[in-house]
């Protein structure tokens, strides 16, 4: 258990999980993201959390995918096992998660913050998707999510040379929410958790999707989408509890009903 080792918190509604393999940079096996998966799908379930926050080390959020266990794969193998499935189910997780960047986020470590939903970066981030540099490509989603979140040239340019952004550049390119001190990386994530977890969680759920689909489909599309999430929220208790408590200059208290 010690190579899926993901150290776990919860307080006030948010959990916090730290990525914990030091040794070798946080460097993401299939036994590592298959307990992540694991425990995010545990904490979508859990009525007492509504946001998480996801961390790494000081030198590394993780530095990318295990090579010494890619290394030795072949085509079949990925055929045999879908080797991907668990980055599926952390991308299906319906609570918001914020990535608390500190050090290396390369390859499946960049793949992994552009996964969640929000990425809170140290003054050492170090964004990229070095793949290239060793005869592959990302696999994890890079191409796509990358491409989607800065852009076709910027993305290309990324790849295909294998270059790190650093904190700096990936707040102006538009892959980070904002940098800040690193000693304040996660006090500041879990404030932006802390603050999601005071809103309407059935709310936040559905904003989420939305947002989510507004990358997937049309405009049209998207638009059908939000209204008919728009609508549904209508038939929940936060609705009226919230209107009720704007319209009674209170502050609402939200059951996630």
């Amino acid at each position: 258990m010690s190579e899926a080792r993901i150290m776990v918190e919860t307080k006030d509604q948010v959990a916090l999980l730290r990525l914990h393999r030091p040794h070798v940079l946080n460097a993401l096996n299939q036994a590592l993201v298959k307990r992540l998966a694991d425990l995010l799908e545990e904490l979508d379930r859990k009525d007492g959390v509504r946001a998480i926050v996801l961390t790494g080390g000081d030198k590394a959020f993780a530095a990318g995918a295990d090579i010494q266990e890619l290394a030795g794969m072949d085509a079949v193998d990925f055929v045999n096992r879908p080797y991907f499935a668990d980055w599926e189910r952390i991308r299906r997780v319906a609570k918001p998660i914020i990535a608390a960047v500190k050090g290396y986020a390369l390859g499946g470590g960049n793949e992994l913050a552009m996964c969640c939903d929000m990425i809170i970066a140290g003054e050492s981030a170090k964004f990229g998707q070095p793949e290239i540099n060793i005869g592959v490509m990302p696999g994890a989603g890079g191409t796509q999510r990358l491409t989607k979140a800065i852009g076709k040239a910027k993305a290309m340019e990324m790849i295909l040379t294998g270059r790190m952004l650093t904190a700096d550049e990936a707040l102006a390119w538009g892959l980070v929410n904002r940098v800040v001190p690193d000693g304040q990386v996660e006090e500041e994530a879990l404030a932006l958790a802390g603050e999601i977890a005071q809103k309407p969680p059935i709310a936040v759920r559905l904003a989420k999707q939305a947002v989510n689909r507004a990358q997937e489909l049309t405009v049209e599309q998207g638009l059908q989408f939000e209204q008919h999430a728009f609508y549904l929220l209508f038939s929940s208790e936060d609705q009226q509890e919230g209107m009720q408590a704007f319209m009674e200059k209170r502050k609402p208290q939200f059951k996630g009903k």
